[in-house]
């Protein structure tokens, strides 16, 4: 045997094996519950989240080209000729002009409308009506649903990512206060036994 590597005396240290199952005693029972909360939180967010998002998305993309078949159906654009320039709109560049159409069954009809600042009377200019006759706006485009279902459904996820962040802030902050009620409790019966193993 080397000198180096001296056999220890004695019997050996009992062996003990690691046990993976064993519970931690300084876990308190507000640590595990925030722990599998924090996991319900996270199976939420990594299942729920995409769910809703895509609901929300495709609730308002259906909605917004349910708007488009129905504008699109009610509005049309006819050729009006501009009887004069009433007001003049802000700094927009724009003027507000009295117009005169005639519509597919003969019908004459008058409206007014925004109109470009160089527009002068007799001009004629295309603008969208509706089948009552009112001047009226470019029905809703199939690009701007798809926006719409887009912006709802970002707005579904934010919503609910904000949401799981507030539970997860406020149950964080619901248990720290516990603790800290309990620390306090426990350190008035552990100190006075402390301050009496040190005389001063």
């Amino acid at each position: 045997m080397s000198a180096r590597n001296p056999r220890p005396s004695g019997p050996l240290p009992p062996h003990r094996e690691h046990t993976s199952g064993t519970a931690n005693p300084l876990r308190r029972r507000s640590d595990r519950f925030e722990s599998w909360f924090g996991c319900f939180l996270l199976l939420v967010l990594a299942l729920g989240l995409p769910a809703v998002a895509l609901g929300a998305g495709r609730t308002a993309y259906h909605s917004g080209m349910h708007t488009v078949q129905t504008q699109s159906a009610e509005r049309h654009q006819v050729n009006a000729s501009v009887e004069s320039i009433t007001e003049n709109i802000g700094a927009t560049a724009k003027e507000q002009a009295s117009i005169r159409w005639t519509d597919d069954d003969g019908t004459v009809r008058t409206g007014s409308t925004p109109v470009k600042s160089d527009t002068r009377e007799g001009a004629t200019v295309r603008v969208w009506v509706t089948g009552d006759g009112d001047v009226t706006g470019p029905p809703m485009t199939k690009e701007q649903a798809v926006t719409t279902g887009w912006f709802a459904g970002g707005a579904a996820a934010v919503g609910v990512a904000s949401a799981l962040y507030v539970a997860r802030v406020g149950v964080r902050h619901t248990l720290d206060r516990r603790r800290y009620t309990q620390w306090d409790a426990e350190w008035e019966q552990v100190e006075p036994l402390w301050a009496g193993r040190f005389p001063r």
